[in-house]
C-alpha cells in the first residue's frame, strides 16, 4: 500500500457484520482514541498555519475553507460558528463546498472532480492577496481543492491544507500543509470517521487559536459572542456579573443595552 492511499487502506478489523453492537462500538472507540495522539505529532505544522492566518486576518483579509463532501461540510461548520462564538462578521471566515450550498445536505455527483470550479468559486468572493485559503481533503487528491490552491499560488495568495495522506498532491501545492496520518478507518475508506474527526479537531484549533490571537477572547471567555439565544444571554449575564459585581438583573440590563459582554464591561468601567 503506497503512502498516498493511507485513507483507503484496509481496516484493522474484518467481518464487521458478524460483530455484536458492543464489539462494533468498542472497535470504533478504540480507533477514535488514536486521533488526538496523531494530532499531537503535528502541532508545529498547525502552528505555522495559524501564524499565517493570523497575519492575513490582521491585514483585513479573510480565511477561506474549501472542500468536498465531509471535508467541505466540516469547513462550513467551522466557518459558520465563528460569528456567534467570536463576534466576527460572517464574511471573515468563509466555507466553500464542491457543488455549492446544495451539497451541504445532499452529495452532488462528480462536483469534486472539477479542477476549475474551485477557483471560480473563490473569484465570486473577489479573492485577493490579503486572504488565505485552506483546502480540506482527507485523501489529498480532490481536484476541486487542488485546482483552486494551484491558482492561488500563481496569484500570490497564501494557502494551507488539512489532509490525512502523506505525500499527496494537495500537500505539495499548499504553502502551509497540515498532514495528520490517522491510519485506516474502522470501515475501510470511510473518511468521515477518524479522518473527519481529525479535521474537525484541527479546525477547532485553527480558528480558536486565531481568534484568541486577534483579541476575540478575554481571559478564557467569549466576550464578543453574539447574544443570539436565551442561553447565551444568560451566559453573558454571568460573565458581566463576575467582572463587575453587579446583580443578575443589573448585569442583564447592562448587557442588553451594550450589545456584548466586552462592551458591557467597558461601559461599566467607564462609570
Amino acid at each position: 500500500m503506497s503512502s498516498s492511499s493511507v485513507t483507503e487502506s484496509s481496516s484493522n478489523y474484518d467481518d464487521l457484520e458478524q460483530m455484536s453492537i458492543g464489539q462494533i462500538l468498542s472497535g470504533i472507540n478504540r480507533e477514535d482514541q488514536t486521533v488526538p495522539q496523531a494530532i499531537s505529532q503535528i502541532l508545529p505544522s498547525i502552528e505555522a498555519l495559524v501564524k499565517c492566518v493570523v497575519g492575513q486576518l490582521s491585514r483585513g483579509g479573510r480565511l477561506f475553507y474549501m472542500g468536498a463532501g465531509t471535508s467541505g461540510r466540516l469547513g462550513i461548520v467551522d466557518a459558520s460558528e465563528c460569528p456567534p462564538t467570536f463576534g466576527v462578521d460572517h464574511g471573515i471566515v468563509i466555507g466553500l463546498i464542491a457543488g455549492g450550498d446544495g451539497a451541504i445536505r445532499k452529495a452532488v455527483e462528480f462536483a469534486e472532480d472539477d479542477s476549475e470550479q474551485g477557483w471560480k468559486d473563490l473569484q465570486e468572493h473577489h479573492i485577493g492577496i490579503n486572504d488565505v485559503v485552506v483546502g480540506i481533503a482527507a485523501s489529498g487528491r480532490t481536484p476541486y481543492v487542488i485546482g483552486a490552491l494551484e491558482e492561488c499560488r500563481k496569484q500570490g495568495i497564501p494557502t494551507g491544507c488539512i489532509t490525512c495522506n502523506p505525500g499527496s498532491q494537495l500537500e505539495a501545492v499548499a504553502d502551509f500543509p497540515v498532514v495528520c496520518v490517522v491510519g485506516p478507518e474502522f470501515v475501510t475508506g470511510s473518511t468521515r470517521m477518524k479522518a473527519g474527526t481529525a479535521q474537525k479537531l484541527i479546525l477547532n484549533m485553527l480558528t480558536t487559536a486565531t481568534m484568541i490571537q486577534l483579541g476575540r477572547v478575554k481571559g478564557n471567555r467569549m466576550v464578543d459572542m453574539q447574544l443570539s439565544n436565551l442561553k447565551l444571554v444568560d451566559r453573558g449575564t454571568r460573565m458581566v456579573m463576575d467582572s463587575t459585581g453587579l446583580t443578575a438583573a443589573a448585569a442583564k440590563k447592562l448587557l442588553e443595552e451594550s450589545g456584548s459582554v466586552r462592551k458591557a464591561i467597558e461601559n461599566f468601567n467607564k462609570g
